[in-house]
């Protein structure tokens, strides 16, 4: 199948993505490339082939849901400009 480089425009405009004139031979043959593997893949036999998620089988690893404070507030404070009394200090907006 080939992409003509009016249909390459309309690709173009759809996708929103700005092509001068000059590109789009160009771009309509890495079009046309593409269609083409894709028809290639289309002719794997893959009869038997179960589909994959991932490349090993293996289950995530899982913890339990425990809500902490990390302990770290000093090492978290030591990033705020203005920390008072273990908490983060900001300037007052509502008077």
């Amino acid at each position: 199948m080939s992409i003509s480089q009016t249909e390459a425009r309309k690709v173009a405009q759809l996708a929103r993505i700005a092509v001068a004139d000059e590109a789009l031979p160009a771009l309509a043959a890495e079009l046309s490339h593409m269609l083409q593997f894709m028809a290639q893949l289309s002719e794997v036999d893959v009869t038997g082939v179960e589909p994959m998620t991932g490349v090993e089988k293996m289950r995530l690893k899982r913890r339990e849901d425990v809500v902490t404070d990390g302990n770290m507030a000093d090492t978290v404070l030591k990033n705020a400009p203005d920390a008072r009394e273990g908490f983060f200090a900001v300037p007052k907006v509502v008077e």
